[in-house]
């Protein structure tokens, strides 16, 4: 029995593996590749040069790989890559890249992306990420792995998410968010730590003692985000089980222009 639709339009040039579904009156174009046990609802357009891996789950209503919201794209063929294992629940919306930057738009796997989110050209979305309903993320914003994003999150352009941070419903970031902090407002401002998410990913003691640490050098003493660092390095001595954890944050930090800046 045929996986695809009747209804359905599948363009010559698609790839489309033999075990993934394709529901009612899709469209799928001549640039996509669409991988093993994946299923795209009904009403779905995906188009462009656009690449899905294994076993995700696209409801209806997407729009997947349409060409970026940015007036300098003239056609070029970049890309949408999407990973294995990722849910994209109702009226999503993923723009190709743009060749301003890096030509791709991709996403990682195992993600949860609930209704109406928006991806525009060039955003990198890392693994095991949940976008709550209406998450709108500008051209270029760069989302780590394990980020929950509350609803109505709006993410400014070039803005960096770092591995475990978490932002609250209605949030509006114009900086960088370092990794493993909550921040909430309009704009968004630093509240305290994602310890519950640790929790939950199994972090020891150890390791959130140094989270503790982390963010009592970067909001709680007062020091300029060069002094911060220069502590921040010290802890390895103290949590040498976190080693990997103060690395991070400080590899992000390294990376914060002074433009854009950190949520404080």
């Amino acid at each position: 029995m045929s996986l695809i639709h009747p209804t359905a339009i599948i363009d010559k040039g698609a790839e489309i593996d033999t075990t993934a579904s394709i529901g009612a009156y899709s469209l799928i174009g001549p640039n996509v590749k669409i991988g093993a046990g994946t299923t795209v609802a009904g009403h779905c357009v995906i188009e462009g040069h656009t690449t899905i891996g294994a076993d995700n789950r696209i409801f209806q209503f997407n729009s997947m790989g349409a060409v970026p919201q940015d007036k300098k794209y003239k056609g070029e063929p970049c890309e949408l890559i999407i990973g294995d294992g990722n849910t994209i629940r109702e009226f999503c919306t993923f723009n190709i890249g743009s060749p301003g930057d890096k030509a791709v738009t991709r996403v990682g796997n195992d993600n949860w992306i609930m209704a109406y989110v928006h991806l525009a050209h060039d955003c990198q979305v890392g693994n095991h990420t949940i976008f709550a309903n209406n998450t709108q993320l500008a051209g270029h914003v760069v989302v780590e792995d394990w980020v929950i994003l509350g609803g109505f999150t709006v993410v400014h352009q070039f803005c960096r998410l770092g591995a475990h941070s978490f932002t609250a419903m209605n949030s509006l970031l114009f900086a960088d968010l370092p990794p493993f902090v909550m921040a909430q407002g309009q704009p968004a401002k630093a509240r305290s730590m994602n310890f519950e998410g640790l929790r939950r990913r199994g972090f020891s003691a150890e390791r959130m003692a140094a989270v503790k640490a982390l963010h009592k050098c970067l909001y709680r003493e007062n020091l300029t985000l060069q002094a911060a660092q220069l502590k921040m390095a010290t802890l390895v001595g103290s949590h040498p089980e976190a080693a990997h954890d103060i690395q991070m944050m400080l590899d992000f930090l390294a990376d914060t222009t002074a433009q854009r800046g950190i949520v404080r």
